[in-house]
């Protein structure tokens, strides 16, 4: 029986290659591949391209990454809680591609189906139409956008099996299953590995045949980007 299994994620990431373009599921700091994350850190990289809907927190995520000069572009929909991030754009160190949030799922979708490009009204007559194809449809004016996919995609599952089938539990669903689709090469990192078989097929989120490497992750903080409580 076929088994994507590594052992760690420092193995899972091994050929890993400085220039390259990642994703990374999540959103927030909900579902995001720590443990890839934290493997990624202790590589001498550089000049990375990162897909994320955000760029984490300053000290956790891909916020580390940032710190560590290792990202040279990011394509995002919001990065609002890392100042670390805010100063290198305003610096000119990064190379930032904000996009609507919506039109960052669908171009991450696009690229896992093969589709190189479509057309939506998100985004004409701002800043995100510039240098991009317009073109009118039923009295309508809508912009093109390209299909986006990586050399690497990292995602979190809560649990999977032995032959890369992935479910994702509640919110931390969010990214993680396009984006599993539009990787060279997907690594998926789960909560619980479990053999073949032993899942509902009625449950899988993600086929095993998007996934071409998995493992157990360990120690994961889940942290919280932002926690409100009622008052007393």
């Amino acid at each position: 029986m076929i088994t994507k299994t590594v052992t760690n994620a420092a193995e899972a990431v091994k050929d890993v290659f400085s220039d390259s373009v990642l994703m990374f599921g999540g959103f927030g700091l909900c579902g995001i591949p720590e443990n890839c994350i934290q493997a990624l850190l202790q590589k001498d990289l550089h000049g990375l391209t990162c897909i994320s809907n955000n760029a984490g927190v300053d000290d956790f995520g891909i916020g580390l990454m940032l710190k560590k000069r290792m990202v040279k572009k990011m394509i995002s929909s919001y990065v609002g809680e890392n100042a670390e991030f805010e100063r290198q754009l305003l610096s000119g160190e990064l190379e930032v591609d904000l996009i609507p949030q919506g039109t960052l799922a669908e171009r991450i979708r696009a690229g896992g189906a093969g589709i190189p490009a479509f057309f939506t009204p998100a985004g004409v007559g701002t800043e995100v139409a510039e240098g991009k194809e317009i073109r009118e449809f039923d009295g309508k004016m809508y912009l093109m956008e390209k299909g986006l996919i990586a050399d690497f995609a990292f995602v979190k599952a809560w649990k999977g099996d032995t032959a890369g089938n992935l479910i994702f539990k509640g919110t931390a669903r969010n990214f993680n299953p396009m984006m599993a689709t539009a990787g060279k090469i997907t690594i998926a990192e789960v909560e619980e590995l479990v053999p073949a078989g032993q899942l509902d097929p009625n449950h899988i989120h993600t086929p095993g045949i998007y996934v071409q490497r998995i493992f157990q992750g360990e120690d994961y903080e889940k942290r919280i980007e932002q926690r409100t409580v009622s008052k007393g």
